[in-house]
């Protein structure tokens, strides 16, 4: 689900910067079912492609975190399932995640000082290659560039949905992808965004320009939408959008179950209706724009959508790395939660 980095820099680095770093590290690492830990080590000697970041912030991908969290994460996906510069193989232990935000203190010399997005698990300070470091702008906040690697999956999600103006398009799933989702859909001509959830998302919705709803109340929207992202990894969510989709149009499932089966109904009216039922996942640039668009183009342009303050208010708690073996595992369940950023 995460890829290949991005914006290659073709100068070679300056021979004073390369060589040892003499560094310690802290990574946090889930070290069994349920159990973080905060674990050092030293860095290895930078190469000449490569960039020594110290860590502003990192995002908690919250689905994808809470399953690898909870040993969930099945046998058959245990290589698809690898962030980048994972150390550790699945299922324990293992440094996860892939959101870092930070500032670059070696390096190339046209890469040092500058503020960068990297696929990275949580830990304060680490190496990565050069063409994974994605240039944060001056006036996008580091905190908020966290939220990089959900953008790029909402828009990729768009992509495969083949989203256009006017559309009446339902996003079931109030959390930080289906709200990025939400945002997006919003900035198209002319469309209708529903956005569904139990809880009251009502002021976020209505910042970016949706409807909010409970999923009782969405189904007086019954067979009128041309388009339906799921993205709240409930069974039942999937089975709702199945129920609103007009005559040929798309659900989009952006929801990764792990090892959970799902029951749905594909009987009643599902064939009659022409419903079309699309995996959209992060993983590969769809077709539709693979001639086209590269990994680190895909980043660049998420990085670019962040560009909005209305997007802060997702970022709902932030958390102390030094607190994150005790605290973080409440915040992957917790209700009120969008988005955790964890400071260094």
């Amino acid at each position: 689900m995460i890829m290949i980095g991005h914006v290659p820099l073709t100068k070679e680095p300056h021979a004073s910067l390369r060589g040892s770093t003499h560094k310690t590290a802290t990574g946090l690492w889930v070290k069994s079912v349920r159990r973080y830990e905060l674990q050092k080590h030293t860095l290895a000697d930078i190469g000449p492609d490569q960039a020594l970041i110290r860590t502003l912030f990192s995002g908690v991908s919250r689905g994808t975190e809470r399953l690898v969290f909870n040993g969930q994460v099945p046998p058959s996906e245990f290589e698809r399932m690898r962030s980048p510069l994972q150390q550790g193989d699945f299922p324990f232990p293992v440094l996860y995640g892939y959101a870092c935000c930070g500032v670059v203190e070696q390096g190339p010399a046209p890469l040092l000082g500058q503020t960068v997005f990297c696929l990275h698990p949580h830990q304060d300070h680490f190496i990565a290659p050069v063409p994974m470091l994605a240039p944060v702008p001056s006036a996008l906040p580091a905190k908020r560039a966290t939220l990089a690697a959900n953008m790029e999956t909402a828009l990729n999600a768009l992509w495969d949905s083949g989203a256009g103006a006017g559309d009446r398009i339902v996003v079931i799933g109030g959390g930080l992808v289906g709200l990025l989702v939400c945002f997006l859909a919003c900035r198209l001509p002319g469309t209708e965004v529903v956005l569904v959830d139990p809880l009251d998302r009502s002021a976020i919705a209505r910042a970016f320009g949706a409807r909010w709803m409970v999923p009782e109340q969405a189904r007086e929207l019954q067979g009128t939408a041309d388009l339906v992202f799921h993205t709240s990894a409930n069974p039942s969510g999937l089975a709702l959008g199945l129920e609103l989709a007009a005559v040929e149009a798309k659900v989009i499932e952006m929801s990764w179950y792990g090892q959970k089966s799902v029951s749905l109904v594909l009987g009643e009216t599902f064939h009659a209706r022409r419903l079309q039922l699309v995996s959209a996942q992060v993983g590969r640039i769809p077709a539709s724009h693979a001639a086209r668009w590269t990994y680190q183009r895909r980043m660049a342009k998420a990085i670019d959508l962040l560009d909005d303050a209305r997007l802060d208010a997702l970022i709902t708690h932030d958390l102390a790395f030094a607190d994150a073996p005790a605290h973080l595992p409440d915040l992957l369940t917790a209700d009120a939660v969008i988005a955790t950023v964890l400071t260094y």
